[in-house]
């Protein structure tokens, strides 16, 4: 008897520990299938708001036929893609041009592991969280260069070329503006930089700003080098279809197009979320307004089920109207020459980063 009672509390702690793994290792596996969800439907409405955006612009309908409003117009593609033939050139690299989708893909649909969407709403807040999304985002035009090189066509090579050649020219004035924010909070994760926007004030005030009045410079070259990394309009040289035919995507066709088509908009929608959480104060409704309900420093904590959906309403809120935003520049200006493009990068855009950062280091010293 005395034996069994000496051992309960030690059964007991066990269950308690084997019920906590559990409990974890369920929330962890809610929260990547709900963020692989969001991964999946985010881009699917950034193609639609694209689709009605482009039409109004241009004083047309866009989709109406599919769904409500033509909603399900980018649905009704991909049970047309899933139709679709796949064509393998006779002379491409049968492995890299049927893998180079995935590799495109998969990049994009892992950043956003790291976006914290609302208070809570994340499925790792990493240490280095912002490192992490800007090395994945990168390895995305792998996959592009592989498209190139292994449909054996030299409109293909010359856009997978051209992919790169932006990726090198445009990830220095993206990494630097990044690292300023960095900076500036003081830390590399992505929700301690939602919080610190929260905290920063105005020096001798109570107000409070977001990151993108001070760094205002910053964010404008971390926008446009976003473009430049997702090869949209203005920057589309490696699609270029009045040169390229249809660039790196030349010879596909079928579900590796969809593919294809569907890491342009999770980049969209992954490099607009970045600059939601870099510099417009993440899920904050206002600066300095928190959300209703919510408690803590900064209205940032405990905001419970609804804070927390509010939080990712906020957020995604601000992601369409960066959305919209990009879509309007496809409408309202011309893509620029290739020449035209490294010369904006290496002389203007890498030295006023230099300029940024060098401004953000000096204030927080002082």
């Amino acid at each position: 008897m005395l034996t069994a009672l000496a051992s309960l509390p030690t059964t007991i702690g066990q269950s308690a520990s084997i019920l906590t793994l559990d409990n974890f290792w369920v929330s962890v596996v809610l929260k990547i299938l709900v963020t692989i969800a969001l991964a999946f439907t985010l881009p699917l409405v950034g193609g639609y708001l694209e689709h009605k955006a482009m039409g109004r612009l241009q004083d047309r309908r866009g989709p109406v036929a599919a769904g409500p409003f033509g909603s399900l117009q980018l649905v009704a593609d991909g049970i047309k893609f899933v139709q679709k033939e796949e064509v393998v050139p006779r002379a491409a690299d049968r492995w890299a041009f049927a893998i180079a989708p995935g590799v495109a893909l998969v990049p994009a649909i892992l950043v956003f592991f790291v976006l914290p969407l609302g208070p809570g709403v994340w499925v790792e807040d990493l240490e280095l969280g912002l490192f992490y999304a800007l090395a994945i985002s990168s390895v995305s035009v792998i996959g592009i260069l592989m498209a190139g090189w292994g449909s054996a066509n030299k409109f293909s090579l010359f856009g997978g070329i051209r992919a790169a050649a932006q990726l090198i020219a445009y990830e220095l004035p993206l990494i630097l503006a990044a690292a300023a924010v960095a900076l500036q909070a003081g830390s590399l994760s992505l929700v301690s930089i939602v919080e610190a926007q929260a905290g920063f004030m105005i020096p001798g005030t109570d107000i409070n700003l977001w990151y993108v009045v001070p760094q205002l410079l910053g964010f404008g070259i971390f926008f446009v080098a976003a473009l430049a990394e997702l090869s949209r309009p203005p920057f589309d040289m490696p699609i270029a279809d009045s040169e390229l035919v249809f660039g790196y995507m030349t010879e596909y066709t079928g579900i590796k197009f969809a593919m294809f088509l569907l890491t342009e908009y999770a980049g969209m929608i992954s490099m607009s979320a970045l600059m939601v959480v870099l510099y417009l104060g993440g899920w904050q409704i206002l600066p300095g307004v928190p959300l209703p309900g919510c408690e803590g420093a900064g209205g940032l904590f405990d905001c419970g089920f609804w804070g927390g959906l509010l939080g990712v309403g906020v957020t995604v809120g601000k992601i369409m109207a960066l959305v919209f935003v990009i879509v309007w520049l496809r409408v309202a200006y011309p893509r620029l020459r290739e020449d035209q493009l490294q010369r904006m990068s290496w002389l203007i855009f890498i030295p006023l980063s230099l300029v940024n950062i060098a401004v953000v280091a000096i204030g927080k010293v002082a």
